[in-house]
């Protein structure tokens, strides 16, 4: 009967009765169901399965990115290169800071999942340049140049105002920090081959001549490896430089510890 009803029908009523069986469907029923429901996007959404276009999104990603690009030439301007003068660091941390951030936003974006993201931190954040041993202060300053990046391309749930906030903060106290008058004790080690003198009853005698050939004024020492045979003894020197003064080499005895060769 129903396949005679149908064979009679024109095709005009045919596509009317289907449009009005189907007018009052609803795609959040069928969700709660379990049912997937898909709609035609354009050709060049189709082709490409992603929007051409998305205006709000990309206000965001500028937005953030110069925050991010602010922040960290604040940083690396008025607080690392105030007193390192260290154009290579400056040049590598304002590409990293960039780089970092636009990898962890873009990769929020395509929801990855965030174990892959704190995974990728980890790496960047015990890089070991092979040409040369990157001091503390510099390695310090990559760490919080990778934080920087991570908070501003993740803080997604937080309003603009608190993530402004969150990166005064910590602009503010590292500058703090680098603008406290503190002295700082620093260590040296010298091969040194007056040996006569290593002896206790002569630290005296070793400490002024080691004061008038190194120009330092000696804190304390320890003598280390004796070798008798060429007369030379190492000694390490415990002294305190001015303030607001700092020595990244002083542990190195080698010129391939500072990345030169021998």
């Amino acid at each position: 009967m129903i396949q005679e009803e149908l064979l009679g029908m024109r095709p005009t009523e045919y596509l009317s009765d289907t449009t009005a069986a189907f007018s009052e469907f609803d795609s959040q029923i069928a969700e709660e169901f379990g049912y997937q429901v898909t709609q035609n996007a354009g050709w060049l959404n189709s082709m490409f399965e992603v929007p051409l276009f998305d205006g709000p999104s990309l206000v965001s990603l500028l937005f953030r990115f110069a925050i991010n690009l602010l922040v960290s030439w604040l940083l690396v301007q008025f607080c690392y290169y105030r007193k390192s003068r260290r154009l290579d660091y400056y040049v590598t941390f304002m590409l990293f800071s960039s780089t970092m951030f636009l990898l962890i936003f873009l990769l929020d974006n395509v929801k990855l999942q965030i174990g892959l993201t704190l995974g990728l931190f980890a790496i960047f954040g015990v890089i070991r340049y092979r040409t040369e041993t990157v001091p503390i202060r510099e390695m310090t300053y990559l760490f919080v140049i990778i934080g920087l990046a991570v908070i501003n391309g993740l803080a997604m749930t937080v309003s603009f105002t608190e993530l402004m906030v969150a990166n005064a903060l910590l602009l503010l106290l590292t500058f703090c920090i680098e603008n406290i008058n503190l002295k700082h004790r620093s260590t040296k080690v010298i091969l040194y081959e007056k040996i006569d003198n290593i002896v206790p009853e002569r630290r005296k005698e070793l400490i002024e001549d080691i004061e008038k050939r190194t120009g330092l004024k000696i804190d304390d020492l320890e003598i280390g490896h004796i070798d008798f045979l060429r007369d030379v003894a190492f000694i390490k020197l415990h002294y305190t430089l001015d303030k607001g003064k700092t020595n990244s080499i002083d542990t190195y005895t080698k010129i391939k510890d500072m990345g030169g060769e021998v």
